[in-house]
């Protein structure tokens, strides 16, 4: 006779409990009348370059604060810090992502009272970060042309909960073999809805399209909070 023995799906208790820590974190958000953005993308697409080009164009407009996530570090948060704009680095003590609790504590650590935007810059990673709601308004991913237009396929939850794809190193194109048309409709299949724009964070290409888009969607949350 065999053993008999239990099987506890730790995954759907963990990822329940999160999620009602991430609707804790939208009420916290709401209170202060401010917008939360998650940034995702793998290690090398280009976020700190996006994001430091980004907030140039954003903070004359909008107090912005910054939470590095990264598994160890402050090379980013140095970076950030150049800016003038607030900044704190998380460390996630090994964990590939950030989640509910941890944007939470994030966020009363850096203190959000006197701020209108806070972009969360998460761990490097096209997989767990996709998994797991952190109370942010909405969600941008970048795919950098060097990583090939099938990663859609191969990592379809990034894109299907992301609002927005950002084809970042477009500069790179004559270099690299990538099918900017394969990659949109790949997207497109996954998540009808997502927004893709075409940038270089190295140039600015692209950034005409790309901030309107962002300032009209901080602004659209904001108005709804109110």
């Amino acid at each position: 006779m065999g053993q008999t023995f239990k099987i506890a799906e730790t995954k759907v208790r963990i990822t329940a409990d999160n999620d009602a820590v991430a609707q804790e974190v939208r009420q916290y958000l709401k209170d202060h009348g401010v917008v939360l953005i998650n940034l995702m993308a793998s290690p090398g697409a280009g976020k700190t370059t996006t994001l430091v080009r980004t907030i140039n164009a954003l903070k004359d407009e909008f107090r912005i604060g910054v939470m590095e996530a990264d598994m160890d570090s402050d090379v980013d948060a140095r970076t950030i810090s150049e800016l003038g704009v607030r900044v704190i680095q998380l460390h996630t003590g090994g964990s590939c992502h950030m989640d509910a609790d941890m944007t939470m504590r994030g966020l009363q650590e850096m203190g959000i009272d006197d701020l209108d935007v806070v972009i969360l810059e998460n761990v490097g990673n096209l997989v767990c970060p996709a998994e797991f709601d952190v109370g942010a308004d909405f969600r941008v991913m970048i795919l950098s042309v060097p990583e090939g237009d099938d990663k859609p396929l191969k990592y379809p939850l990034m894109f299907t909960v992301s609002d927005v794809m950002l084809i970042n190193k477009i500069d790179t194109a004559p270099i690299f073999d990538f099918d900017f048309a394969a990659a949109e409709e790949r997207a497109k299949a996954l998540n009808p809805k997502i927004a893709v724009m075409k940038i270089s964070s190295k140039t600015g290409e692209g950034y005409d399209t790309w901030i309107p888009w962002l300032k009209q969607k901080i602004q659209e949350v904001r108005n709804e909070s109110h």
